[in-house]
């Protein structure tokens, strides 16, 4: 199969499969020859909402992440 990896083999060496999809190519796993589930790049790029990081390092109240919504 064209795309595919084993799933010992992702798990081994993770990283360069994540750039692969990352590159937008779509990877299907296979386990004991036969597909498992398949890898592909996200559609969208993910929006940030809250930083927690430059609220407070120690942590905030839920009051605090609520009124920055």
């Amino acid at each position: 199969m064209e795309n595919s990896v084993g799933l010992k083999e992702l798990r081994q060496n993770f990283d360069k499969y994540a750039t692969i999809v990352k590159g937008g190519k779509t990877l299907i796993v296979i386990k004991r020859s036969r597909p498992v589930f398949r890898l592909a790049p996200l559609e969208e790029e993910w929006e940030e909402v809250v930083d927690f990081t430059k609220i407070r390092k120690g942590g905030i109240s839920i009051e605090d992440i609520l009124s920055r919504l």
